[in-house]
């Protein structure tokens, strides 16, 4: 059988970074495909992805990859643990042989030790979070802390090198960066799965990730700041920044792009307003849907009658303890009708219960037939094809997953005046 190795990403969207991750990917690992598992229409972050995944699948081809998966939505705009571990699952249940990242590190010594730690959440530990949070800190800065403290605690009663030294490494310094974050929990789901699959990181290049300026010679830029600019209403804005564009995105993407229409989060402000009168009209708790606290969703009310845009409904609602991240992920919660018992009952059937195929390369045909022996999940290739091939709980799954990617792709006809495929009508995207 021909090596796989898996990448799992968002390309939102995708540039010159994520095209050379495709290419160090296959010569690290000698794979000859490369699979890529992304985010359908919303994405970690808790937003609309800035491209409909047609678009991103077709991006994703032609700088590379041989075979696009959807990681589905109810785990795309979740937590950083929950994402990787759905990205994880489907490249296991896939039969892949490598998972590739990126990471500020660049080793994956690290990440893997303190994935080790965090999968064994040792007393000491779990006691120093739960210290910090009581302080008010955020959960990313609150586990860094109390990362660094057990590290540094343990380390000096073994003599052992102590991951919270401080260079490069080290625990807190580990956990400032994104990459690294994700990186460590695509490490803690192989661990915790047992997984065969081997893990590579390459050293991210470029621009950080929060950066939101695109500088002229930008090579390998930050994705915000490519968002920044292309989803800006301003044509002369764009137009202006079209060289920086043009040499942070492969060409092969920039063609795909001319034409195509972004989304941001405000295109959903109506949508969003309208859920929240409908819920409270129907006196449906807020607290009931993933990532929204009872704190939080007594925040979300008091401002349900504020008929502000999405972004800056996040804004009114960001605290100390909850970040944009958090508070946008709750909304696009609420909005998408993802509550936190639907989010367990698919944990509890491992995440994902069928494998929806968005695209592939015609040259990646044995790719796919081997697939399809090696598979642990049923193969999604055409929408009309899954009450036939899903079992009762995987097509609810199915369904639900539809309706969120028809929400987007309304929104996107409602603000391009444009007809939208939908999910009946767009087909698998193949290309040489």
């Amino acid at each position: 059988m021909a090596q796989t190795a898996g990448i799992i990403a968002e390309y939102n969207p995708l540039h010159n970074g994520h095209a050379y991750q495709i290419q160090k990917t296959k010569e690290l690992s000698g794979a000859a495909y490369c699979v890529a598992v992304m985010s359908g229409d919303f994405v970690q972050r808790g937003a609309p992805a800035i491209y409909d995944k047609y678009t991103r699948t077709r991006m994703a081809l032609a700088c590379g990859a041989d075979l696009v998966i959807e990681l589905p939505p109810v785990f795309s705009a979740c937590s950083a643990e929950d994402f990787a571990a759905c990205g994880i699952t489907l490249l296991d249940r896939l039969g892949v042989d490598t998972v590739c990242f990126g990471s500020e590190c660049g080793s994956i010594e690290p990440l893997m030790k303190t994935a080790g730690i965090l999968c064994e959440n040792p007393k000491a530990y779990e006691t120093a979070l739960a210290d910090r949070l009581r302080n008010g800190l955020s959960f990313p800065q609150a586990r860094a802390d109390a990362l660094a403290e057990y590290c540094k605690a343990s380390d000096s009663e073994s003599g052992a090198e102590s991951l919270a030294s401080d260079n490069e490494s080290g625990a807190e310094s580990l956990l400032s960066f994104p990459n690294n974050i994700l990186g460590v929990e695509y490490c803690k789901a192989l661990i915790r799965r047992g997984s065969r699959i081997k893990p590579l990181t390459i050293l991210r290049r470029g621009d950080g990730y929060h950066e939101t300026e695109l500088a002229d010679g930008t090579v390998f830029p930050s994705a915000p700041a490519l968002r920044q600019i292309l989803a800006s209403s301003d044509t002369e804005y764009i137009r202006s920044n079209f060289t920086r564009i043009s040499q942070s995105i492969p060409a092969p993407a920039l063609s795909l792009i001319r034409d195509a229409v972004p989304m941001c989060s405000n295109d959903f402000s109506a949508l969003l307003s309208q859920r929240l009168l409908e819920l409270q009209l129907r006196q449906i708790p807020l607290s009931g849907f993933l990532d929204v606290s009872e704190d939080l969703a007594a925040r979300i009310n008091r401002q349900t009658l504020v008929f502000s845009g999405f972004e800056d409904r996040v804004l009114a609602l960001k605290t100390r303890q909850y970040t944009y991240t958090r508070v946008s992920r709750a909304l696009l919660h609420i909005l998408l009708g993802i509550t936190e018992e639907e989010a367990l009952d698919r944990k509890s059937r491992d995440y994902v219960s069928y494998i929806r195929i968005l695209g592939l390369r015609r040259s990646a045909q044995p790719l796919l037939s081997q697939i399809k022996k090696a598979a642990e999940l049923p193969l999604i290739t055409k929408t009309a094809d899954a009450a036939s091939i899903l079992d009762r709980d995987a097509l609810r799954d199915f369904r639900r997953d539809l309706y969120f990617s028809h929400l987007y792709q309304a929104a996107l006809a409602a603000k391009s005046g444009r007809k939208v495929p939908n999910e009946y009508t767009a087909s698998v995207v193949v290309v040489p």
